[in-house]
């Protein structure tokens, strides 16, 4: 059967130089990945160069390992006036064909721009099928939640305050960063955001991190090479095996001193023994007004998440009963 033409699927290995800290190819990794496959099925529609806006409710599976088939697949399931949302999937296996399935699956919101880089209108998408009509229901029906998460987010500040673990990592943007506008990868941000993450999770709980969910990947401002990056993450809520990491990137000029807040994300990262389950991590227990205040927010997120269409929340990303002890899922 011949790609639709709002499809596209790539193939490729997970080579070598994908292996990551975890023994298996990071999130961060896998959310480029679809990045560049969701690019190219947004450029593909509406013929001109596109940037991403959103990246949401991403569950990662099974790890995909080095050597593994990978297949990404991304599906334009809806359009507004200058949006494309682009549903992703990511499978992979071994070459042999055995032993292969889904990895993560997650929505990816695209805009059309024109040379000036303001928003221009893309040809509408008419779904053709059944299928293709529950797809395109799912994205309409997720745009509510997303903007009540993206305000959720929008409202908070991070300050000295805080007292939960904290991770800032800072460096140039380099010329290998670069996308096809000239500008920084969409993924390539990301897998900044699971850098900082993993750190700021793992010196929390001492133990080797994994990122099981990254939701709220919402891009403000363009990232430009050559600007100074600074990625800020805080833990802002445990329960007994997930930790939920805010991240925030910023970038300006290292001739300025002057940072611009370019994308948010919420990440929720595990320990695992060697078997791959997620293991109990020490409890965070709130100590400042802010600490309250984002723990507060962390929940406040969840039940957002849980309102969505046919949402069903893993452990992970449920909060706890009332009355139950600090720290538990």
């Amino acid at each position: 059967m011949s790609t639709p033409p709002n499809a596209v699927t790539l193939r490729f290995l997970a080579s070598p130089t994908d292996l990551g800290h975890s023994g298996s190819v990071d999130a961060g990794t896998v959310l480029e990945w679809v990045d560049k496959a969701a690019y190219a099925a947004a450029v593909g529609w509406a013929k001109t160069y596109c940037v991403t806006a959103y990246v949401g409710n991403i569950h990662f599976a099974d790890p995909v390992v080095v050597g593994d088939l990978v297949e990404v697949e991304a599906t334009i399931v809806h359009t507004g006036t200058s949006s494309m949302h682009i549903r992703t999937v990511v499978s992979s296996g071994p070459v042999s064909g055995d032993g292969g399935g889904r990895r993560s699956e997650c929505l990816v919101v695209f805009v059309a721009v024109g040379p000036d880089g303001t928003p221009v209108p893309v040809p509408a998408f008419g779904p053709r099928t059944a299928a293709e009509r529950r797809e395109s229901e799912h994205a309409v029906a997720r745009i509510g939640v997303r903007r009540e998460i993206v305000e959720e987010m929008r409202r908070q500040e991070y300050t000295a305050a805080g007292t939960a673990e904290r991770t800032v990592l800072r460096f140039l943007a380099a010329p290998t960063d670069v996308n096809w506008g000239g500008k920084v990868h969409g993924g390539t941000v990301m897998d900044w955001i699971d850098e900082a993450a993993y750190v700021c999770s793992a010196r929390h709980c001492g133990l080797d991190t994994v990122a099981v969910f990254s939701g709220g990947v919402r891009f403000l401002k363009p990232l430009r090479i050559g600007d100074v990056v600074e990625v800020e993450a805080r833990l802002v809520y445990t329960g007994n095996k997930g930790m939920h990491v805010a991240v925030h990137v910023r970038s300006g000029s290292p001739r300025s001193r002057e940072m611009d807040l370019t994308t948010t994300c919420l990440t929720v990262m595990v320990a695992r023994d060697a078997e791959g389950s997620a293991v109990p991590v020490p409890p965070w227990v709130p100590r400042s007004e802010e600490d309250r205040r984002l723990h507060q927010h962390a929940l406040d997120l969840l039940h957002i998440r849980s309102r969505a269409p046919g949402s069903v929340l893993p452990t992970h990303l449920r909060a706890r009963p009332a009355g139950v002890e600090e720290g538990s899922d």
